[in-house]
């Protein structure tokens, strides 16, 4: 199984995407992983600043209405989601949201976490990745 770990950031589990602009040009975002935002059954897989999603050109759906942290009507779009080091490369929908939390450039909601096997794996310092 592939794994790949990140160390936490400000104490809270991260994971690392890559973006693709609508240039070619390849970005990492670091997301906050947490598995308390949304159900098994949502079709967003992350939330991302709403300027990630239009330079990536990502494609527009209808909005959806959200409670919790981000409460309203907030855009989303498909996006290409990379995680090279697990051969991961998909087409997800993603949130757009006006603010990201400190620290973070986008959330990792648990609809995509629940994708892998995740955790610290035994090491207190970091989060995690593995595929099935």
């Amino acid at each position: 199984m592939p794994r790949v770990v990140w160390p936490l950031l400000d104490q809270q589990p991260m994971v690392e995407i890559t973006l693709t602009r609508t240039d070619g040009q390849q970005v990492r975002r670091q997301l906050l992983a947490d598995t308390g935002a949304g159900k098994g059954q949502d079709l967003e897989d992350l939330a991302l600043a709403e300027a990630d999603c239009v330079a990536c050109g990502g494609f527009q759906l209808n909005p959806v209405l959200l409670g919790g942290a981000y409460t309203g009507s907030h855009r989303v779009y498909i996006l290409r989601i990379q995680l090279p080091d697990l051969g991961f490369d998909q087409d997800l929908a993603v949130i757009a949201v006006p603010t990201c939390p400190d620290g973070f450039e986008g959330i990792a909601a648990f609809v995509f976490l629940n994708r892998f096997g995740y955790g610290n794996f035994g090491n207190p310092t970091q989060f995690g990745l593995e595929t099935p």
